[in-house]
């Protein structure tokens, strides 16, 4: 009969388990992911082949449950944030997803551009327009504009980027009216927006929406670049590198293993990301010998001073390096001597 009992309460704890282990919470856990090199997704046709690796950091993400939480909490490299802090409101799963691989698409487009121009090789960077990525409810663009619609016109002007876009949007009142011209299902189409007040400056004109600038690029030679199903835009940089050392004759990583994370912007400039706590773990798991980190002009609280405190804590022999621009990691590793074999 005691073990009959014992059965019973084991079979209601697996039940119980499998059922908790479905059930997610209102939140994301993120913790270390993998240090992938990034010579199998890069090919610059005819480019050159060294023996130095240049990899890119992950950090994995998923929805909460019990279990995922409670690891989370006795965990000193796994975070636990509100869905709030990762998705935009009401977005949706496929949202995030869509608005993480444009990200990407977005930065792959730079780093290309940045490296082409480095290595002196022929290099256009066309743009599109300016892709919506988020519309908050109850602002002035819900209900008129959709996430994925492109837009090229704002009052006849073309808006080449969301930079541009923005300038024209802060130039104008809370309660002008604007028409603004777009593309969604590859159907040119308009709209009037009124002008509402700016959710974080009530005295500015805002309009409710988040915006990423759409690229079309052309370069020679050649370039295919395989990303599936990574994204967000935190791998610029080692994109530039992996890319520049294809197009250059030397090995610029001179047969070392190099890491490191950090969105590109066209001028080169290294920007700061999330995460570089569990990239440097991800990059020691692997092995790494040199991590690149965005070092943000020196600010005092920059993702560099992040990952040389994380780098202390879990005792790596990997050096950490401060970059601000492309160009100083090139500048780094010309002076590099090479590896001992």
């Amino acid at each position: 009969m005691k073990n009959n009992g014992f059965m019973k309460y084991l079979f209601i704890g697996i039940i119980l388990a499998v059922v908790l282990n479905f059930v997610t919470l209102p939140y994301y856990v993120t913790r270390p992911g993998d240090a992938q090199e990034l010579r199998p997704l890069v090919n610059v046709e005819g480019g050159f082949q060294d023996e130095g690796r240049f990899l890119l950091t992950t950090v994995k993400m998923g929805k909460a449950n019990v279990f995922t939480y409670s690891l989370a909490k006795l965990s000193d490299y796994q975070n636990i944030f509100p869905i709030n802090q990762i998705r935009n409101e009401n977005e949706t799963d496929e949202e995030y997803s869509y608005r993480q691989l444009h990200m990407m698409e977005s930065s792959k487009e730079t780093a290309i551009k940045v490296a082409y121009e480095k290595a002196g090789k022929p290099v256009e960077l066309l743009s599109r327009g300016v892709y919506v990525f988020s519309v908050k409810e109850g602002l002035a663009a819900d209900g008129k504009l959709i996430i994925g619609d492109r837009i090229t016109q704002i009052d006849g002007v073309k808006t080449t980027t969301a930079e541009k876009l923005m300038d024209i949007i802060n130039s104008k009142n809370i309660g002008d009216e604007i028409d603004i011209s777009y593309d969604r299902d590859d159907k040119e189409e308009s709209v009037k927006i009124t002008l509402g007040e700016h959710p974080e400056d009530p005295n500015k004109a805002g309009i409710g929406i988040s915006l990423l600038t759409d690229y079309d690029i052309q370069m020679d030679p050649p370039i295919t670049i395989n990303t599936a199903q990574i994204g967000g835009p935190s791998a610029g940089l080692m994109f530039s590198l992996e890319i520049y050392n294809q197009l250059v004759e030397e090995d610029v990583a001179k047969g070392y293993q190099i890491a490191g994370t950090g969105a590109i912007n066209e001028n080169g400039e290294v920007l700061r990301i999330g995460g570089i706590a569990q990239k440097i773990v991800a990059a020691d798991n692997a092995g790494v010998d040199i991590f690149f980190a965005p070092n943000e002009k020196g600010s005092e609280n920059s993702n560099y001073q992040e990952a040389l405190i994380a780098a202390e804590d879990i005792k790596t022999k990997m050096k950490v390096i401060p970059i601000d621009t492309f160009d100083d990691a090139i500048d780094y590793l010309e002076k590099l001597q090479p590896k001992s074999k």
